[in-house]
């Protein structure tokens, strides 16, 4: 079960919450889209993939149109799978093909191998992770800190911010790249981290928001015009899993 069906600490939104931060919507949903990510940093650059991985720290067929190589070894591979099989997969198979969630002796080679630690790797090449050695009695574990706190922190708020702020209350108006990295951020139980820091009306709005946003009907929301069908798909495989 996802964050969004476990709520620990808080209680359920009150009108009273809801109606102060709808009270600024209508102003802020005539906000251009086109400048999502004007706060962002200029100088480091992250992959979707990075992006959930760092979030999920404390203090899935693929997202694109065209078989081209993209530069990013994880994304590279995951393409040239896809790429090479006949007949094609659906969304969910290649899912459970690529994470490992699937034993078929047959599609062992479609695993990707250590891909969160690829992935931190990728971090600490950027800065935002280091790599240190843990002792736990028989044997040492490699870990990952977060060194450069103000990165995750611009991220966090970025997501916070298309809740709040930013909320446009229509999955087809929000910047597609934070409606994919908000559907993965809810299938990998990890919401609850980006939206910890914010007050208790707040973090009740938020939650309640994104809830509403990813129980929407995917086969229903991927066929509207400009829709982006892979994150709708991506988001029926995690809900069928």
């Amino acid at each position: 079960m996802t964050t969004l069906t476990h709520r620990t600490r808080r209680t359920e939104v009150s009108k009273n919450s809801e109606k102060k931060v709808e009270s600024e919507e209508d102003t802020n949903q005539e906000r251009s889209l086109d400048n999502e990510d004007s706060g962002d940093s200029k100088d480091i650059r992250l992959t979707l993939m990075e992006e959930v991985l760092l979030l999920g720290l404390k203090d899935k067929e693929v997202l694109l149109k065209s078989d081209s190589p993209t530069g990013d070894v994880l994304l590279d591979e995951t393409l040239k799978h896809i790429k090479a099989t006949e007949p094609t997969e659906t969304v969910q198979t290649w899912i459970e093909l690529l994470t490992g969630e699937t034993w078929n002796p047959f599609k062992l080679q479609y695993q990707l191998r250590n891909v969160r630690e690829r992935i931190a790797k990728n971090l600490v090449e950027k800065g935002i992770l280091t790599t240190e050695k843990q002792n736990f009695l028989l044997f040492d574990m490699t870990t990952h800190p977060v060194t450069n706190v103000t990165e995750k922190q611009r991220l966090v708020k970025k997501l916070q911010d298309s809740v709040l702020e930013r909320w446009v209350n229509d999955p087809q108006r929000m910047d597609r790249r934070t409606l994919a990295l908000l559907v993965l951020a809810h299938s990998s139980d990890i919401l609850e981290n980006v939206f910890s820091s914010l007050t208790d009306d707040k973090y009740d709005v938020a939650m309640n928001r994104a809830k509403d946003l990813v129980e929407q009907d995917p086969e229903v929301e991927g066929t509207k015009h400009s829709a982006t069908e892979m994150i709708w798909a991506v988001l029926a495989a995690f809900n069928k899993s």
